[in-house]
């Protein structure tokens, strides 16, 4: 192998059909993900995450621009990449005839892993994802949750140089959430690169190296979580219940969202003294917290992750 784990340079996919007009998914997409890094890539519904990892797993093909693996191009030379990629597809499901037992262990079969060491991931990846009492039953019978643990547990198992991730964690409950962040963290360590999308902003900053943000197409913005965090104009959010009737005593500390009678405001730490002694003064109680992922990404999109 060689070369970045995934680079893409000026990636356009547009879908066209007769008589619509053309919808464009991806506007010119450049982007890297080093080796053993874990890659996050947010935004809305139809923002075009989906498109690009149907892109880069060679399941679709680009309408101009280049995308590489490990120094191969996915459109021109789909089968010198597949050996080095895994994927769980958005809302996959496992084969409804197989025991999850059974779906991971087939499933690196047919990568032309050995049994033995097919076994011994299967039970490893099963026990990761908490599917152990579960392993030998039909995945019909099994709850949406459970069947999307598989998905992971099936790809996971394979320990892929490079692993594309959609939404991995939708329908889980809490704890099988944290059961697929730690096993991508210690993927990472052993060396995989890790590419997901999420609605999750929570997962997103305790998985992520680094972020992408995309909106119709195009990548907005990228960096790490603290860097994303920062551009909102500080680190601090101040909450002041009332505050909204004062918002122009404020906003030289930086940027003011009233909502209501409430006001929030972002600071710097450097200037949360002054502001607080602002506050008491005017007879405002205020709360101190730190900014959010989510609020740097309203900051950059202009909306809601979740918002149509």
């Amino acid at each position: 192998m060689t070369g970045e784990a995934l680079r893409s340079e000026n990636l356009r996919k547009v879908y066209t059909t007769r008589g619509v007009p053309p919808v464009v998914a991806l506007a010119g997409v450049s982007m890297e993900v080093h080796r053993g890094e874990r890659v996050a890539l947010l935004g809305r519904n139809g923002a075009g995450k989906t498109t690009f990892l149907k892109i880069a797993s060679t399941l679709l093909r680009p309408t101009s621009g280049s995308i590489e693996v490990f120094g191969f191009d996915v459109a021109r030379t789909p089968e010198r990449a597949r050996p080095y990629i895994a994927v769980v597809p958005q809302e996959g499901k496992p084969f409804f005839h197989l025991t999850p037992r059974e779906q991971v262990y087939t499933y690196l079969r047919a990568r032309g892993i050995g049994r033995e060491t097919a076994k011994a991931r299967t039970e490893e990846s099963l026990e990761r994802m908490g599917l152990l009492e579960f392993a030998d039953r039909l995945a019909i019978t099994l709850s949406g949750g459970q069947r999307q643990r598989t998905m992971v547990a099936t790809v996971i198992a394979t320990e892929a140089p490079l692993l594309f991730l959609d939404e991995p964690s939708i329908g889980m409950d809490p704890f099988a959430r944290r059961d697929v962040w730690e096993s991508l963290r210690t993927l990472s360590r052993r060396g995989s690169t890790i590419l997901l999308t999420t609605h999750y902003l929570d997962e997103a900053e305790a998985l992520s190296h680094r972020l992408y943000i995309v909106e119709r197409g195009e990548v907005l913005v990228s960096g790490t979580a603290d860097d994303l965090k920062r551009s909102v104009g500080g680190t601090l959010k101040v909450s002041m219940a009332g505050g909204a009737r004062e918002v122009e005593r404020f906003r030289s500390f930086g940027s003011c969202v009233a909502d209501g009678e409430h006001l929030s405001v972002i600071v710097a730490p450097e200037r949360l003294g002054e502001l607080m002694d602002l506050a008491v003064r005017s007879q405002l109680t205020a709360t101190v917290g730190p900014v959010t992922l989510e609020e740097a990404f309203l900051r950059v999109v202009g909306r809601s992750i979740n918002e149509e």
